[in-house]
């Protein structure tokens, strides 16, 4: 049985629909349709398009908008993919221009069907932001690449601020949950990206409300730090349809502030946690707050 959505939490989810009439909001969705992008703002139905829109932030999502796993929890299309467009890395640099953006998240649906996963187009895009927009900062958000150190490093050698990638669920509901992905292996990626590239921060988030318990989440958020993992997102599952996986419950934000105090308490150099947070939310805050604090 699908859990009730708290009052609370409409009034926010609310008050986001209604920024995306504001006219910033129109005007970034107009100049994503004209230079024929994805995101997964939009591709994923996130319920804070509306306020990033009109910051001018959005999380490009590259390499189409249909993936070859089947996760529960996911809005973005199933099916057979496209090739890779190869005009898509001058598209995205030009919108950062256009934009005037300095922090910029990539992200792909998982393309199994590709021999490298997608790692060469997630660095042919970053080569192209940097050689138009030299002060801009990119962070892909990366697939497991079924575990390939070869296309992890490939990504890695287009000089990511951060390298993202999402455990997504506690290890016991991952299974279930992630279509084709393995906790373990997820872990496995997290650390052999700390170890090729130890100066990049490396970046995990998780949904919470999928049926996982409070010991279970501070042993996922241990296991991320003994991997290696610098920054942390976790926020409210939110299903997309009654065909995925139902809301088991809607923790309290109270919840989301002691997850994110333990985070810190146990080694992690910036966490983002709460109800509506999305591992591309505010992501170059997250970062600037991270690089401030470290460098104290």
């Amino acid at each position: 049985m699908t859990a009730q959505i708290p009052q609370w939490l409409k009034d926010i989810v609310g008050q986001n629909k209604a920024a995306l009439r504001k006219q910033a909001a129109l005007s970034a969705q107009d100049s994503l349709d004209k230079g024929a992008l994805h995101t997964v703002c939009v591709e994923a139905k996130c319920p804070n398009r509306g306020e990033c829109f009109n910051c001018g932030d959005a999380t490009v999502m590259i390499l189409g908008d249909i993936c070859t796993r089947r996760c529960r929890f996911c809005a973005v299309h199933k099916g057979r993919p496209l090739p890779p467009d190869a005009g898509e890395p001058a598209r995205v640099a030009e919108m950062v221009k256009n934009w005037h953006l300095k922090y910029l998240v990539l992200t792909s649906p998982t393309r199994d069907d590709l021999a490298d996963g997608g790692a060469a187009h997630f660095a042919a895009v970053m080569n192209a932001v940097y050689a138009q927009n030299p002060l801009a900062l990119c962070e892909p958000l990366i697939p497991d690449f079924k575990g390939s150190v070869k296309d992890l490093q490939t990504v890695l050698n287009a000089r990511p601020a951060v390298l993202a990638h999402n455990i997504e669920t506690v290890e016991s509901l991952s299974a279930h949950i992630r279509g084709g992905a393995e906790y373990r292996r997820s872990l496995t990626v997290l650390e052999n990206a700390k170890k090729l590239a130890p100066d990049t921060l490396i970046k995990s988030g998780l949904m919470v409300g999928l049926g996982e318990t409070d010991g279970q989440m501070k042993q996922t958020l241990q296991d991320l730090r003994n991997a290696g993992v610098d920054l942390l997102t976790i926020g409210q599952y939110l299903s997309p349809s009654k065909a995925h996986h139902p809301v088991e419950r809607y923790p309290e934000p109270g919840e989301y502030k002691a997850w994110e105090e333990y985070a810190l308490s146990i080694g992690f150099k910036g966490a983002a946690c709460g109800p509506l947070v999305r591992s591309s939310y505010k992501a170059g805050a997250l970062f600037r707050q991270a690089t401030r604090s470290h460098a104290k």
